[in-house]
C-alpha cells in the first residue's frame, strides 16, 4: 500500500518532470499541443540481464523530449532483485513508493529505503539499488542525459556485496 507521504513524494518530483516534459514539447515547434500518454499504453520490459541481478520489471514515464534532458521510468524489483553497480552524469533521483528496499554508495554502508523516501546520487557516484533480500521494492527512478546517455553500467554486485 503507498502511503500518502510516498504519494505527495511522488506527485512533487512527476510534477516537475511533466513540467520539464511539456516545456520541452511546447519548444519544440510552435502551435504544439500537450501530449497525454495514457496509462498502459507504453509496454513494460524486464531488466536488461546485464544490468540487474534477478526479476525487475521497468515501466516507462516519461522519455527525455528535447530541450528536456529528464527520463523516468517506475522500477519494481522481487525479493534479491538489484542493478549493477553504475553511474549517472547529471545524477538520479529516486522516489520508493512500495516495499523495502537498499542503496548503496561505493565506499559507504548498505541503506535501507522505504516508501516515501527519496534517494539523490549525485553525478559520477558509483552505486546500486534494489530490493531488499525478503521483501520487493518500488521505486520512480529520474534521470538526465547528457550528450544522449544517462548511465554508465559496470560490474554486477556480488551476493557477498549485497548481503553485508
Amino acid at each position: 500500500m503507498i502511503g500518502r507521504r510516498s504519494i505527495i513524494a511522488a506527485s512533487t518530483v512527476l510534477a516537475m518532470l511533466i513540467t520539464a516534459n511539456v516545456s520541452g514539447i511546447a519548444g519544440q515547434e510552435e502551435g504544439s499541443a500537450m501530449q497525454i500518454i495514457r496509462s498502459g499504453t507504453q509496454p513494460s520490459r524486464r531488466g536488461q540481464p546485464e544490468f540487474f541481478t534477478g526479476a525487475v520489471r521497468v515501466d516507462p514515464l516519461a522519455s527525455a523530449r528535447a530541450p528536456s534532458r529528464v527520463a523516468a521510468s517506475y522500477v519494481t524489483f522481487e525479493p534479491g532483485a538489484r542493478t549493477a553497480w553504475h553511474t549517472h552524469p547529471l545524477g538520479q533521483t529516486l522516489v520508493v513508493t512500495a516495499g523495502v528496499g537498499w542503496v548503496q554508495q561505493e565506499g559507504g554502508p548498505v541503506e535501507e529505503i522505504r516508501p516515501g523516501d527519496v534517494v539523490w546520487i549525485p553525478p559520477g557516484v558509483k552505486h546500486w539499488h534494489g530490493a531488499a533480500a525478503t521483501t520487493g521494492m518500488t521505486h520512480i527512478a529520474i534521470t538526465e542525459s547528457l550528450d544522449g546517455k544517462n548511465s554508465e553500467w559496470m560490474e554486477k554486485v556480488s551476493d557477498e556485496q549485497y548481503h553485508k
